[in-house]
C-alpha cells in the first residue's frame, strides 16, 4: 500500500508496521490457524463417519445385550449376556463354531490363493508385452459386474442339467450336483469369490510394480542374479506395501461375505459362514435381531483381531526387507 505525500497511515496499518519493524509479532497466531484448518477439512467426513459408521456401530453394540426382533410394536427386553451365551452355551454351540471354522477357512483360503494369483497376473501382464491393456481390463471386469450378475453366471455354469462344466464331466463320463453337493460347493464357492476379487488385487499390484526402477533389475542381472531371485530380492521387498494393503483387503472382505454364497447356495449349513449366519438369524423367517447383534459383534471382534495380527506382522516384514 502505497500512501500520498502528506495522508497518515490508518492505525490497524501503522500498528501491524511498527510490530514487523520491532519484530514484535505473535508467533502462536500462525500455528493456531494452522492447527485449526486441517480439523476445518475434515470435518465433513468425521461427521459422516460418526453419523453413518460410529453411530450404527455403538447401536448393534447395545442391540447385542437384548432380544430385540425388529417387528415393530413387538416389545423388548434387556438381556445382558443371554445371546452371547446362547452362541457359544446352548445347544447349537457345535453348530456355531463350525460355522467359525468355516468363516476362517474361507477367509484364509481366498486371501492366500488371490494374492499369489494376483502378483503372478500382475507380473506376467506388465506393460512390456503385446495385449497386457486388454488382459487386464478382461480380468478386472468381473469387479465391475457385481454379486448378482456372477453368481447368476456360474449358477448357469454349474448347473448339473445342462451347463457347461456338466458337459465337460460328461465327456469324462462323471457327473456332479457342483453347488448342490454339499462336498464341493463350499470348494466352488470360494473359487468364485477369488474370480470375482482378482482383478482388482492385481490392479494393486500392478501399480506397485509400475514404481520399481528397472535401474534395480539391470543390476540385478550383471550381478548374476537369476529370475527368481531377481524376484525374491527385488520384486518382493519393493511391493511390500502393495501386498499390506492387498491381504488386509482380502482379510476383511473374505471373513465379510455372505452375498455370493446366497446367491449361489443359498442358506445352507454346509456353506454357511458368520456373515450369512447374521443375515439369516437378523432377516429371515425369524427376525431375531438382537441374536444376530451379538453374533454381528463375534464377528467384529474376529475380524479386528485377525487383522491388526496381520497388519503387525505384514508392517514388521516391509521393515525388515
Amino acid at each position: 500500500m502505497q500512501l500520498s505525500p502528506g495522508a497518515t497511515a490508518p492505525r490497524s496499518l501503522s500498528r501491524d508496521l511498527k510490530r514487523k519493524a520491532t519484530g514484535n509479532i505473535n508467533p502462536f497466531a500462525f500455528s493456531r490457524r494452522g492447527r485449526v484448518a486441517p480439523w476445518i477439512g475434515i470435518a465433513p467426513g468425521l461427521l459422516l463417519f460418526i453419523i453413518f459408521a460410529l453411530v450404527p456401530a455403538i447401536g448393534i453394540a447395545f442391540l447385542s445385550f437384548t432380544n430385540i426382533s425388529g417387528i415393530p410394536n413387538v416389545p423388548w427386553q434387556w438381556t445382558g449376556l443371554e445371546n452371547y451365551v446362547r452362541f457359544f452355551g446352548s445347544g447349537s454351540s457345535a453348530a456355531n463354531l463350525a460355522v467359525v471354522f468355516r468363516t476362517l477357512v474361507f477367509g484364509f483360503s481366498v486371501t492366500v490363493i488371490l494374492n499369489i494369483f494376483a502378483l503372478l497376473s500382475a507380473i506376467l501382464l506388465k506393460n512390456n508385452i503385446w495385449g497386457a491393456t486388454v488382459f487386464r481390463a478382461i480380468i478386472f471386469m468381473p469387479v465391475v459386474l457385481g454379486v448378482t450378475v456372477v453368481g447368476l453366471i456360474w449358477s448357469l455354469f454349474f448347473n448339473p442339467t445342462g451347463g457347461p462344466a456338466a458337459s465337460l464331466w460328461a465327456m469324462f463320463d462323471s457327473s456332479s450336483a457342483f453347488l448342490g453337493d454339499p462336498r464341493l460347493a463350499f470348494s466352488l464357492i470360494i473359487f468364485v469369490q477369488i474370480w470375482m476379487s482378482l482383478g482388482y488385487s492385481m490392479m494393486i499390484y500392478h501399480a506397485g510394480l509400475m514404481v520399481i526402477p528397472s535401474d534395480l533389475y539391470e543390476a540385478a542381472t550383471v550381478d548374476g542374479a537369476t529370475a527368481f531371485q531377481r524376484f525374491r530380492h527385488v520384486t518382493v521387498p519393493m511391493i511390500a506395501p502393495a501386498t499390506t494393503v492387498n491381504v488386509l483387503i482380502s482379510i476383511v472382505g473374505s471373513l465379510q461375505t455372505y452375498q455370493i454364497i446366497f446367491v449361489l447356495t443359498g442358506n445352507r449349513p454346509t456353506t454357511s459362514v458368520l456373515a450369512m449366519q447374521i443375515f439369516s438369524v437378523g432377516f429371515g423367517g425369524a427376525s431375531e435381531q438382537g441374536y444376530a447383534s451379538a453374533i454381528s459383534m463375534i464377528q467384529f471382534v474376529l475380524i479386528s483381531f485377525i487383522t491388526l495380527v496381520a497388519l503387525r506382522y505384514l508392517r514388521k516384514k516391509e521393515t525388515q526387507l
